[in-house]
């Protein structure tokens, strides 16, 4: 059974920095891209970064290049997410996914986060206020 849990959310203020980090089990870690999306407060579902199997290939959303960093290590099975320059439109619910095929792409179709395609961790909480 694939299993996801997304750790290291919290409450920071604007400008500050976290570190999620998503410790896979139940598959093959390495043969799969990862992606990290995100539901701010009354939005919608949002790609927000993908990286490829040996993590040589990554991907962001507009709105958070520059600032947030995908990495993964396929020994520990785990994807991290480090988020710099925090600002209060980074505020929502974070979550690991794994599409169901190997490979990637990017983004993955819209479409696949109305229907949760693949398998999706609980999400961790980031909130960033003064």
């Amino acid at each position: 059974e694939v299993q996801l849990v997304e750790s290291g959310g919290g409450l920071v203020q604007p400008g500050g920095s976290l570190r999620l980090s998503c410790a896979a089990s139940g598959f093959t870690f390495s043969n799969y891209w990862m992606y990290w999306v995100r539901q701010a407060p009354g939005k919608g579902l949002e790609w927000v970064s993908g990286i490829s199997t040996i993590g040589r290939t990554t991907y962001y959303a507009d709105s958070v290049k520059g600032r947030f960093t995908i990495s993964r290590d396929n020994d520990k099975k785990t994807v991290y997410l480090q988020m710099n320059s925090l600002n209060v439109e980074d505020t929502a619910l974070y979550y690991c996914v794994r599409l169901p095929s190997a490979g990637g792409t990017w983004p993955p179709p819209n479409s696949w986060l109305m229907t949760r395609v693949g398998s999706w961790g609980q999400g961790t909480q980031v909130t960033v206020s003064s």
